[in-house]
Order: structure tokens, then sequence, then C-alpha cells
């Protein structure tokens, strides 16, 4: 009813102004039966035809006069209603249907026809295997046509390497032939489920599986496979690339597909003349739950349909790499890694990784990457790309004998300060062999200084490391002399040495000692061996560590480049193991006390005061716990160990009372085994804990046991008590007549109870004698447990009580307690106890392991503090203590799952006991109601069709020497064709024919092309039919038709011309006088230096390097001296036709860095079978423009041959933006050439150019540019480029400010900042050429950094004018935004896809109660439908929640934290609402979906946390608070920045990240599961 309520709603509204006549009502019921019959989403339709019937009645639908009118009202009703754009209601009085004919009538031959038209197959080079489809033909033309497809289709394809599959203008065909084609790309077995369809008219649903046997050879898993796609392909074609997409067998390129359907019918609407289109079955595919229809299936890699084919080869050509890169990675890591027990793995892992979806270099590193941190969990192993080589690492030179006399006072600097500290900067580490040479001057000058100090301060801020070896000799002398100490290990993998490092025994100075304090500076600078030495000291526990986190530049890995790839290695060469065994995996050193460097000296000073009274701290601490621990025994253990700690530096890392506390805390509970023991500090003195409980009033037992209570009854009569806190004994006598009243009495007469103690964390201990009494027989009375009280001395017998209020539950029946990690103290007191007495069964999760009673300690005079267990419990029936660790559950599972585990035993319980009253087997029926089995079909629903026949294919000719012949026949067949017509007498020489192929064989710039013509001409040359045609311009075009269409050239032209004459060649310019030069240079060449400082500069004809060192001073005069101080250049090519290829280098080089060279472009020359590679040059006339200043070419249809290959060069560089028209697609140079004596002649391109970046050319096709414009916009597009960029420094900054000063969320928004800064500097702004450019990927980078999809940039659309609704209006706006219904056993369901602003709901609040609120409040339960909610506004959740709790206590729903401001604004329950509350009592299920955002997911988030309702459906979106829109500086530039956040003390924040429901199900499929839930729950309670 609630989408009816939408789809009558939209016809009324649009019906409004609609007057006079009307058609029968009875048009919009049979428009109901007919969706309600054939619509393929059935579920969508409940309640459609009545709820339509009560509108007629009602008259909410409105009349009108006009049929085609009412059928766009009805069309638009429907789409908007069901949200599916494929139904559609049209009137067609005179609609005839149009059958199309049945393949299945078709004759073979036809049927052959169909598949040759509709297919095109074709092999490219590397064994690349080409099939274009056109239309998927089913099973059945399959099977007639089997043995015509095996032998020209499939088996030809099946010796390729790799395969394109063209779907690109695939536009119809049947599915019964998508498994087909699915089939002969996948193994034999096992089957796989390619799709499911339901059929509506049928209501059947068809599996479509992979086939067990196909005729011919498989295509098979491994090989790669590429789907071309465009917005065309539609429909079975969509089906394939969907399936093979999902199933990771394909990579998908190209646009997304059309989205189309599986099968829509066009039905008449009864016998009137409206017919509406109806999707009667739709797909699913069991990989994504999802279907292609509608929505199309989106590539893998989007790209022009047009370029589909060359980007498909060129990722081809890039996989095929892949192997090789692999075993390359891998055989670097067998030689080099140092983890040598980790090699068999990571090589074993990288054997079986599927690499299918890398479709770069880029992606290769990456997956590589993963793969092996994901088995190696080192961060040293990293594999990356690099467009440089990696640097080796250069080895130090050891000192001479002359440096060794300095050597000391430059490395070691020692200075002892007051209060007997000892002040050393060490700047760098020196080899082992060094530092023996210069003991005696270390003594000297460094260790005899230094002995009689207390405190060493070892400064290493600016030590930038040295060899590793030598720091076993520094160690030394920071130890004692016996017994002889391991420091660590090292094992070089390239030497395969493992060498280990002790104290030296032949120390000959003074030692520090290990009893005094030794502080270690470190700064970010700190490196090498300065980290490993600074590891060491906390590793052996015999330093502090302060400063900064270090700089994580080990020496213990090399890079490598794997062979042929731009992939480095970078491999761990050494291994690096500490005195405990583990191996430093680097990273940085994290100090003990985290500081900037320029403060780590100040801090060590204060952390040695602190140091001073740390002794006596501790000493405090096991004193304390031997005075008043529960365990005395236990106590005196613990103190000595604390000491022990103490004397082995275990407490040298603690730096303040936060640190002490901690490394306390650990050492109480790790020595004592109970984690109850605690040392906190607090700056004033803790308050102490109420010694006896506030008695409540007789007005508050009501409010506390409807807060502590809560109680249902389950299936079976089975009650259930919820208890979330243990009340005192008092509590309950004055709250007792009322709790028995309203709980007791309606669970004591149950056949077994449930005692839900998950979220109970504790309470008073001295309720549990009388709630257990209520669980046994009055008598004997029962032990219960024993408490010994530590502070008293005193043992107390803990037992039931004689009388009780009420009736007894007895200890008969059965109990279940439920309990979580939550359920503490006297909970747990209390489940053990039933536990221990066998009384009940435990389920759930182990228990927080509480105390009964913990003291309060101040450790000595100090702000620290110890929490310590005086009480324990000993058992009633073991008389042993109960154990720390928490109780056991009997049966153990997750705690939300404990409910529904009970509940099982309990029913399996009752089933046993009742078959056994009935002395009969019979359990079906019974069993079938509890746990019904789930049926399966391994078989697929679609048969497949009978095997095609595979006889033996004759062998493709693949060689070279059959591709050649072809070529030759193929140019042959053209010219011998043209002479079928003619008189067979020869008009011109014979030898015409043999002299136009042989100036091809000697000049075309692509001679693969005509490899073999020449034999296969000579063998024709003695038909002369084709030279029998008189008139000789009708045989030039000829001939030029036969040779463009053999070798595809265009460019290749036959002319006849006895009057052509060559074009006299151009006089030199060093011949002509310097003014002459400068006017023809001003002539052909314009200057101009433009507002802002951007130059301008115009050329008709690039010149070669010759004639321009020729001339240079001129050029540097009246052009390049104008240009160079510019801001900016518009280099203006629209007008260039003519050019010498040697000024290519010239031009591009004055805009490119000296160094290094770059390879500009490759040049093939024919005639002298010769290459030549154009680089950039080292040395110019003058100075270079440079790499940084922008640089904008304009071009037009115009631009031609050279001034191409200069606009395509600099563009593959990435150094200039093309503004303006594609261009003609010229080339480097073609020759016109007479062929023998005639006056015919041959225009042949001689040269070709091919890129060394893309591997392409801008020959024939011309050069596509980056801003396509008319030619005479380009100019004032290329300024507004200039111009946008100049301000892109200055907008990129403003962003980031605004980000960092208002997200959210602090440390990111500074965090994106600082990397959006890095962005910037790095030039990846460099090349944007609109402001939707700049928006579009400054959107892109803000969500990639921040991983917030709401930070982005946006437009700053105006405020609509308010509105001023009249009341009928109102009424009519909330029936289409808000949908209700009432579903079977009371259930209410309300959906609304947006929340409103709180003024204005409040408004209109009592409207809304009144036509929505109403309608569901007195459900016994309700679903809340946010599945479609976008979110809005949050102003008005805390009303709305507000509404699901009651209204005696104030609920704190979230705290909200606004980063402007720097305020939290603490949201809570409203007192006071508009209609009837919910309440607490009745059960909510709120749906989501992905698309569930904003304001919706704070409301769903509320609810989760504070367990008010069970979430079902999808993780949400991930959104935020609604975000507040920023100017970026006075531009037209604006960013939406999330500036709220929600509480996240107690967890993660769903921001971003989205929440996650209790029941994950898809969101089609959500409210069904809601409905069983609550209809299963209701079913229960009626027995």
């Amino acid at each position: 009813m609630a989408r009816t309520a939408l789809l009558l709603a939209v016809p009324a509204m649009l019906c409004l102004c609609s007057a006079g006549g009307s058609f029968q009502p009875a048009l919009v019921l049979d428009m109901a039966k007919v969706l309600l019959d054939n619509y393929c989403f059935p579920e969508n339709l409940l309640g459609m035809q009545e709820a339509i019937q009560q509108a007629i009645t009602s008259g909410e639908i409105l009349h009108i006069t006009d049929r085609k009118t009412l059928a766009s009202v009805l069309s638009a009703g429907v789409q908007g209603a069901l949200n599916d754009p494929r139904l559609t209601v049209t009137f067609e009085p005179s609609y005839v249907p149009v059958t199309t004919p049945a393949l299945s009538l078709l004759s073979r031959e036809q049927l052959v026809h169909l598949v040759r038209s509709s297919t095109k197959l074709e092999v490219f080079d590397n064994s690349v295997g080409y099939l274009r489809i056109d239309r998927i033909i089913g099973r059945e033309t399959a099977a007639k046509l089997g043995p015509f497809l095996q032998d020209n289709i499939w088996n030809k394809l099946a010796r390729t390497k790799a395969l394109i599959l063209d779907l690109r203008y695939s536009i119809g065909g049947e599915l019964s032939g998508v498994p087909y084609i699915i089939s002969f790309f996948s193994d034999p077995g096992p089957l796989t489920l390619i799709e499911s369809i339901y059929d509506r008219p049928s209501n059947t649903t068809r599996k479509l599986w992979t086939m067990p046997r196909i005729p011919g050879k498989r295509y098979g898993k491994r090989k790669d496979l590429i789907v071309l796609t465009s917005k065309r392909t539609n429909g079975a074609a969509e089906a394939v690339a969907y399936a093979l997409k999902n199933l990771n067998r394909a990579i998908v390129i190209g646009e997304r597909t059309s989205g189309g359907s599986v099968k829509v019918d066009k039905i008449r609407i009864d016998r009137s003349g409206f017919y509406i289109t109806v999707p009667v079955a739709r797909s699913s595919s069991p990989v994504t739950g999802q279907s292609w229809e509608v929505n199309g299936v989106s590539p893998s890699v989007s790209v022009r349909p047009k370029e589909a084919v060359s980007k498909a080869k060129a990722l081809l050509a890039a996989r095929e790499g892949i192997p090789k890169a692999v075993r390359s990675v891998s055989t670097l890591i067998k030689r080099y890694y140092a983890y040598k027990d980790k090699v068999k793995v990571l090589l074993n892992h990288l054997e079986t990784t599927d690499f299918f979806t890398v479709i770069s270099e880029e992606d290769l590193a990456a997956k590589l990457n993963y793969e092996l941190q994901s088995v190696c969990d080192d961060p040293r192993l990293i594999i990356k790309t690099t467009k440089a080589a990696p640097l080796a690492g250069e080895d130090s030179e050891a000192p001479d004998d002359f440096n060794l006399n300095t050597l000391v006072d430059e490395v070691f600097k020692v200075q002892i300060r007051p209060s007997k500290t000892a002040y050393l900067q060490v700047d760098r580490f020196l080899d082992a062999a060094t530092l023996s040479k210069l003991e005696d001057q270390m003594v000297q000058k460094v260790w005899e200084p230094i002995r009689d100090t207390d405190n060493l301060v070892i400064d290493l801020r600016s030590n930038s490391g040295g060899p590793s070896e030598g720091l076993s000799i520094i160690l030394s002398y920071l130890h004692d002399p016996a017994p002889p100490l391991y420091f660590f290990t090292i094992y070089d993998s390239i030497q395969n040495t493992t060498t280990e490092y002790h104290t030296s025994p032949a120390i000959q100075g003074p030692t520090y000692g290990s009893k005094r304090n030794i502080y270690v500076l470190v700064g970010c600078q700190t490196a090498a061996a300065g980290e490993e030495f600074a590891y060491l000291m906390q590793s052996l526990r015999r330093g502090t560590v302060i400063g900064e986190i270090t700089s994580g530049n080990l020496l213990h890995s090399r890079s490598f480049l794997a062979e042929g790839t731009s992939i480095v290695a970078t491999v761990p060469v050494v291994n690096f193991v500490d005195n405990n065994g583990e191996c430093w995996l680097g990273g940085g050193v994290v100090p003990d006390a985290i500081v900037l460097a320029d403060e780590a000296e100040e801090m060590a000073n204060e952390i040695i005061q602190f140091h001073r009274e740390t002794h006596g701290l501790v000493e405090g601490a096991g004193q304390i716990l031997e005075d008043h621990y529960a365990l005395p025994e236990v106590a005196g253990k613990v103190s000595s160990d604390l000491l022990a700690k103490w004397q082995d530096g275990s407490y040298r890392s603690v730096v303040d009372y936060e640190s002490l506390a901690s490394q306390l805390t650990s050492d109480l509970q790790e020595a004592s085994g109970d984690h109850r023991l605690h040392v906190f500090y607090c700056d004033v003195e803790p308050e102490a804990m109420l010694e006896y409980p506030k008695i409540p009033s007789s007005d508050e037992a009501g409010y506390i046991i409807d807060a502590l209570f809560k109680l249902d009854l389950l299936p079976g009569n089975v009650g259930y008590l919820r208890v979330d806190m243990m009340p005192d004994v008092e509590v309950l006598k004055v709250i007792g007549p009322q709790l028995i009243q309203q709980v007791w009495n309606k669970l004591v007469n149950t056949k077994a109870l449930v005692l839900d103690m998950r979220y109970n964390t504790g309470g008073y201990t001295s309720a549990i004698p009388l709630l257990c009494t209520y669980l046994f027989a009055p008598e004997p009375l029962r032990h219960l447990y024993t408490v010994f009280d530590r502070s008293s001395s005193s043992m107390t017998k803990v037992m039931t009580l004689p009388q009780v209020v009420g009736q007894r539950y007895g200890s008969e029946k059965d109990v279940y307690v439920l309990t979580s990690h939550m359920t503490g103290s006297a909970a747990e007191v209390f489940a053990r106890t039933l536990r221990d007495l066998q009384r009940a069964t435990v389920v759930g999760e182990p228990t927080i392991g509480g105390s009964l009673s913990s003291g309060m300690y101040q450790i000595g005079s100090s702000i620290l503090y110890a929490s310590v267990p005086n009480q324990v419990v000993l058992s009633a029936v073991s008389g042993k203590l109960w154990t720390v660790s928490g109780v056991e559950p009997d049966t153990a599972t997750q705690a939300s799952d404990a409910l529904n585990v009970a509940k099982r035993i309990i029913a399996a319980k009752q089933l046993k006991q009742d078959s056994k009253r009935a002395k009969s087997p019979a359990l079906t029926p019974a069993l079938s109601d509890s746990c019904p089995s789930l049926t399966s079909d391994p078989c697929p629903s679609l048969t497949p069709v009978s095997s095609l026949t595979s006889d033996p294919c004759p062998s493709v000719c693949c060689s070279r020497r059959y591709r050649t012949m072809a070529r030759a026949l193929v140019l042959l067949a053209a010219l011998l064709l043209v002479g079928s017509a003619v008189p067979a007498r020869a008009v011109f020489p014979p030898s015409l024919i043999m002299d136009m192929a042989n100036i091809l064989l000697d000049n075309y710039c692509s001679p693969e092309r005509l490899v073999g013509m020449e034999e296969a001409i000579a063998a024709a040359s003695s038909n002369t039919e084709i030279l029998s045609i008189d008139d000789p311009q009708a045989l030039s075009a000829m001939l030029t038709e036969g040779v463009k269409g053999t070798i595809s050239d265009s460019r290749v032209a036959v002319t006849y011309e006895p009057n052509y004459a060559p074009p006299p060649a151009p006089p030199a310019l060093t011949d002509l006088p310097p003014e002459q030069v400068a006017a023809m240079l001003q002539g052909t060449v314009k200057v101009e230096v433009m507002e802002g400082g951007v130059g301008y500069l115009r050329i008709q004809h690039i010149i070669g390097e010759e004639m321009a060192q020729q001339i240079g001073p001129l050029l540097i005069q009246y052009v390049w001296d104008v240009i160079l101080p510019t801001s900016a250049l518009i280099l203006d090519l629209r007008f260039t036709t003519t050019g010498e290829l040697s000024g290519i280098p010239y031009i591009v080089s004055y805009f490119t860095d000296a160094e290094p060279l770059i390879h500009i472009d490759s040049v093939y020359d024919r005639p002298s079978d010769t290459t030549t590679q154009l680089m950039s040059m080292p040395a110019l006339m003058g100075a270079r423009y440079g790499t940084t200043k922008p640089l904008i070419l304009l071009t037009s249809a115009s631009t031609k041959g050279i001034a191409e290959d200069v606009a395509y060069s600099l563009q593959s560089l990435k150094r200039a933006t093309l503004v303006g028209e594609h261009t003609a697609g010229g080339s480097v140079q073609i020759n016109k050439m007479k062929v023998g004596d005639t006056d015919f002649y041959v225009s042949v391109p001689v040269a070709k150019s091919t890129n060394p970046i893309t591997g392409k050319t801008w020959e024939v096709v011309g050069v596509t540019p980056d801003v396509e414009v008319a030619s005479e916009d380009a100019l004032d597009v290329a300024l507004q480029i200039i111009a946008l960029r100049a301000q892109i420094p200055e907008l990129l900054q403003a962003s980031g400010a605004l980000v960092a000063e208002n997200y959210a969320f602090e440390s990111v928004g500074v965090e994106v900042s600082a990397k959006l800064a890095e962005l910037a500097a790095s030039g990846e702004y460099d090349m944007i050429n609109s402001k939707e450019e700049l928006e579009v990927k400054l959107s892109a980078d803000l969500q990639k950094l921040s991983g917030d999809k709401s930070l982005t940039t946006t437009s700053n659309t105006p405020a609509l004018p308010p509105m001023n609704p009249t009341p009928e209006m109102f009424i009519e706006l909330i029936k289409v935004s808000f949908h209700t219904d009432i579903f079977e056993n009371n259930i209410g369901y309300l959906r609304f896809d947006m929340f409103g602003d709180f003024e204005q709901v409040k408004a209109i609040a009592q409207v809304v109660v009144e036509h929505v609120w109403n309608k569901v409040v007195d459900t016994d339960a309700m679903i809340v439908d946010l599945r479609n909610n976008v979110g809005g506004p949050t102003t008005s959740i805390a009303g709305f929640c507000s509404y699901f709790f009651d209204a005696d206590k104030e609920i704190v729903l979230d705290k909200l934290y606004d980063r402007p401001t720097g305020t939290t604004q603490v949201m809570v329950t409203l007192p006071e609402l508009t209609g009837k509350r919910y309440g607490t009592q009745k059960s909510l299920l709120i749906l989501t979906s992905g698309a569930t955002a904003g304001a919706a997911e704070e409301f769903v988030f509320i609810m989760k946390r504070l367990g008010r309702a069970m979430i079902i459906g999808e993780t949400t979106a991930g959104g935020s608070h609604p975000p507040v829109t920023f100017r970026v500086g006075e531009s037209s530039l604006f960013l939406s920045i999330p500036i709220i956040h929600s509480d996240t003390s107690q967890g993660p924040a769903w921001e971003g990240a989205g929440i996650a429901p209790h029941i994950p199900v898809p969101a089609d499929a959500a409210l069904d599961t809601a409905k069983g839930i609550l209809n299963k729950h209701f079913a229960g309670q009626k027995k």
C-alpha cells in the first residue's frame, strides 16, 4: 500500500487541472491486474489492486478526457511508484503487434548467412584473437549449426594466446545462448551458476549453468579475455559481459552498456486501446545478487568505443609481460630476501596468485606488493613502480691515520651538566676497526670524564648512522663487564653470514655500568645505525628514548629493477635480530616520550627528576598489595616481582605518572594473574563509593522496575527476564510487591526461564541470596558460596533464605542464564552460583571477571591510586577459590546469538520430553516446523542442447608465408577484377603494373604490408586485361582504389599527369640580405605579448635545425627574446602546413630541460632503410622556456605534417595542452614518383613516425586536441585556460585551509590539507583545462585523501523561495512523502525518504501526526523503512528518536562535535512531543540499504547504539551530517565540507564508513525478512 499511495498520488497531482468527461475506472484496475499478473517484481505490488479500488471509490483519481494525456499520467505514476523507467502506458488504438520470425523456421543456409553477417573473426599479431558478435544466437540455432560454428569460429579461436570479444554492436540475441559462450571460456567442472531468470507470467525461475560438454575445444580459464562494450550493447550481450566480468573471467573495456531487459512485453489493457509495456522477466547474478538490467554493465576500463580495440591490444601486450615480471620478482626474493624461512611460502603464494584483474604495470606492482605483504607481514619488502633506476648504496671510506687524530673530537662531544648529569653527542657511528684504533682516545675523552655522573644523556638527534658492527663496542661501555651479555645478531643474505654481537671482554676504560640511567635523544633525522642503537637501548631495557620518531631509514634493504619493467623490488637483505630473538622490521623507533626534537633535552631533565621517585612508588605499590590484597600469599610474591622488574630496567620506559600507572597495572596483573588489580592517576583525590544505596520512594519504584527488568513470554511457554543491574536487597524490599505483581507473577508459571545477564555489569551482591532463593525449594536451605574479607579476616557463608514474598519458581524447572563479556561483578557471582550448584545452564560468552569488593588506596603522597580486591569467593561445592577469569559458559556462543541458542536448547529438550511421553517416533512435523530443510537442485534448469559434432578442423593458415601470399593475392584480385569488363587489348605497356609495384616495394614506409606482392604480380603479368582501359584517368583511379584497398592507406595515389613538373626549390635564406630575412620572418611568424604577460607565437612554417642555426641571431632578436620573459605561451599551429623534420627537436627542446635527454620521436625512412631517433638537444641558442610555465598549442583541421608531429610529441610528453580542432592527419614525407617511362605517377609515403611514449603515430589519423573547440575560438579558450591555471595554486591553498579549519575530524582535515598541498606541488594540477575539470579532480582527491564521499566540490545553488502551501496542499504533500501500512499481526510500516528541518516539521507536526503517525502508533511492532532515505537536516532527529523512548527519562542520544566552533552539543530526547509516543516496550525494526545516508544514518546509529532497534538490510552509505558549503576565496569554486561528527568515544565513526546491520540481507529482501521475524515472534506468542 505504501507504493500504491505514491502511485495514486502522482496522477492525482498531475490531474488537478483536468476537467470534463471521464473514462471507466475499470481501466486503472485492469492495468493493475496486468501488472500483478506480469510484472517481474510482484513483491512491489502487494495490496495495489485493493488500494486502487479504494481510491476510485473515494474519488482520489480525478477524471481526464484526453486518452493520450491519461496514458502519460499513468506512465509517470507507475514509473515513479515502482522506480522502473521501463513501465510505459500508451494509447494506440491502431496498434498491430509485430512478430519477429523465429530463427527455428529458417533453413540452415539462412542461419549460416545470419551468423556470417553478425560475426567477424580475425587473428591479430602475437596470436591475439578477435571475435565480433553482433547477435547472440540461441541453443536451437547453435544445435543446427554445430559443425559450422566449431570449424569456422571456436576451433580457430582456441589456438590463440588471448582473445578480444567485441560486443560493442551486439544489440540483440537470445539468453539461451549465454551458457554456450560462458562455457567456452570456462573449465568443464565444477559447473558454475551464471544467472537466474525469473519469469512472472509462468511464475518460474530458470537457472543458467555452464555446460559440462561443448562441441570443440574450450578456450578455458587461463588465457586472457577482453570484452568490448559500448552504450549500444544490449540484452543477451549484456548478460555475457556481466557474467564474465563478475566471474573474474574477463576484463571489460569500453562504455557502460545500455541497461536493457531480459524480456519486455507490450500488453493490451483489457479491450481498450491502451497498452502497457511491462518487463515480465528479471535476472539476478549469483555472484553480486544484482542484475545488469536498467543499470547496464560498467566497464573495468572506460574508453571511447572507437579506441576500445587499440586499448585492448595495449592491455594484452602489457599483460603478456606479467609472467616474466612475476618470475623476475620471485628470483629476486629467492636470491636476496633475508627471511629465508619465508621464501618458499612467498614463492608458492606468487605461483598460485591470480593476476587476472591487473590492467597496468602499476596494478601489477600494487598486486604483488599486497600479496607479498599478506603473507610475510614485512613492511620492508616493497614492490612499486618507478621511472628512475634504483640507486645503489655507496660504501663509506675508512678514515686514514691522519684523520684518526681528530675523529674522536668530531664524532663524540662530551659535556658535564649540573646535578651530576653527563651529555654525550654522537653524530655518527664508526666501524669496529676504527673504534678499536680510537679506544685509548675515547677512554680519555669520553668514558673517564663521565665516570662519576649519575645520569647520561646521549644525543643522537643529528646521527645519520654508520656501520652496525660498531654498536657492540659502545654498548659494552654502557653495561657491566660481567656477566657477558648478548646484544644482537646480523644475518646478511648476500654474504650468507650470521654474526652475533656480545659485550666485549677487552674493554680498556671504565664502563658506565647497567645501574645508572641513560637517556637517548632522537629526532626524525636519526637514521640507520643511530636507530638501531636507540632500538637496542629500549630492547635491552638500558635507557629511556626521548624525542621524535626516527626516520625509519635502515640500511637493511636493497632495490632491484625487475627485468624488462619499471617495477622495483625493495628486498631486505639484512636481518637485525635483537636480544629477545625478535627481528626488527624497521619503520622508525617510537620514543618512550614523544616530543619535538628541539624539546627533547628539556624533557630529558624532567624525566630525570621523575625517575628519582620511581623506585619509591614501585615499592609503595607492592606494600599496598601486601597490606590489603585478598590473597596474602600472592601479594608477597607480586611485591617482590615488582622490585625485580625495577632492578632489571623495566621501569626505564616510564616517563610520567600516566605511563607509570599503566606499567604498574600491567605488571600487577601479570604477576598475580588477577586483571582486577588496577593503578590509575588522578590530580584530585577520587570520591569514595557510597556505602549504602539510596532507598527509592514508592513513586520511584515503578521507574526502577521498568529500567532494570524487561520480560517477555517466548514460544512454548518459556519465560524471559532481562536484568540490567543487581539492586541492593534493601531496594528490592521496597519495590518487591510491585516487582512480584508486574514481573514475577507473569513468569513463575512458565515451563522454563531465561535470565538475561548479558547487559548486567554488576551492582550489589546483597540481592544475590534473595534472587537465588526463588530458584530453589524452601528446604533444605542451600549453601550458595562463601566470602572471605581480607580487611576483617572473616569468612561468611551465604545461604538461601527460608522465606520470600510471592511464589517460588522451584528447583525442578529449567533455568538458563545468558552472559556476555560485559557481564560483571555481582551478575557474575549470580551466574557462577547457579552454574556451580547445577541449577542453571549458562549460555553465551565468558564474563568479564570482576570482583565483589575493591578498596582504593593512595600510593605514598603521589597522585597514583591502586584499586585492590579485598574479598574472594569460595565455591560452596568444592570449597576452592573461584577464579578471577570470569564465568565460562556451559554452551559458548556469541552474545548476540545467546538467546537464539537458548531457545533451540529448550525446544530440543521439550521435543525430546514430548517424544518420550507420546512414546512415538513421529517427530517429522515438529522437526520440519523448527528447522525446515533447504532444498537444492544440483542440476541446471536450463537443459543443455545435444553435443555439436566434433570433426577435426582443417588447419588455419597462420604462418607468415600463407599470410603474405594472402595479401598478395588480394592485391592481385583487386587489380584483375577491374579488367573483367573491358576488351582484352593492352593500351599501356605491360610493365606499368610491375614498375608501380617496384616503386611501392622500394619506397613505401610500411614494407611489411607488401611482402610477397612482387612475386604474385610477376606471376600474373601476362594478364593484360586491366591495361586495355584506354582512359588513363580511369585507369589511374582504378589502380589507386586497388592499392588503397589492399594496404589500407589512403595516402597512396596513382595519377596520370602528362604535364607534371616538380616544384622549384625555395631560395636559401642564407643567400638573402639580413633585412629581407627579417622581413620574411615577420611575415611568417607573428609574436605578441598579450594582457597578463601571456606570450603568443604563430608559426606558418617549421624551419629545420640547419636553417635555424644560420639565422639564429635573427630568431633570438625578433622572436625568442620577446617570448622568453612571458609567464605562459600560446603556440599557434593552426595555419602551419609545412616544415622540416629536423626542426622538431629544435622546437621541443626549448620546452624541456637540458638533462636528461628525451627521446621525442622515431622516424623510419624506407628508401634508405634507416630509423632516426629524434632526441632533445643538450645545447640551444638562447635560454630555454623550461618545463614549468604553461604551454598551449592551437590546432586546426589545416594543421598538417611536421606541425602535427610537434603537437603530438609535446602532448605525449604532457608538456603542452592542445586546444582547437582535430588535425589533418598528414605524413612525415610523401614523394611523388614517376612510373617508368609513362606519365603515371605514384604518391608514396616514404617515411613514418612512431612516438616512443604511445607507440602510435599521428599520421593519417591526425592529433586529437585535449580541448576540442572550433578553430576560430581556440585562442580565447587558451587564454581562459591560462587564466584558470594561474588561479589554481591559490585555490588549492585556500581549499586546503578550509578543510583543515572546518572538517569534522580535525586530524584528518589537517592531513588532507597537507597532502593536497603536496599534490599541487608535484604538478598534479598543472594540466587542468577548465573549472569543471578542476572541480572533478579536486573532488576526487579530497574524497580519496579523506575517505569521505561527502567532502567534495559543489555548486552554490541559491535557496528556493519559501513555500506557503495551503493546509490542503500540506496534506497532499504528506501523503506523497510518507508511506504507511498495517501488515499481518498488527505490524506497522512507515517509510519516508528524507528528513525535514526541525522548524519546518514543527510547524506541521500536528498534520503529520494526524495523517501519518496515528495510523501506525497503536501497532504491536513497527518497521521503519529507510532504504531509500538519502538524509536531509539532522535537526529533527532528536524529536523522531524521542517517539521510541518513554517520557519519564531523558536519554542521551548522541554527542555532536562541531569543528568550526570547537563545541560539543549533547542530543537528548525531548520531554514533550506532538501525539503519542511509541515507547520502549514494542519491537522496532529499521530497514537500511547502501543508499541510506546522512541524517538517516544518524538515526540508525543512535537506535543501534542504544539497543532500541534491530537493523536489517545493507551497510549504509557512509555519508555525513549535513555538510556546509564554503566559498573558496573570492572564486566561483565552492566546497561541501562536513563540519560535525557523532560521538566516537564508544566506537568508530559511522561517517565515511556506514553502519553495519544486525541482520545483513540484500535491500530488496529486507522488508520480507523483517516481516518474517515479527510474524514468527507473534506466532510464538499466540501458542
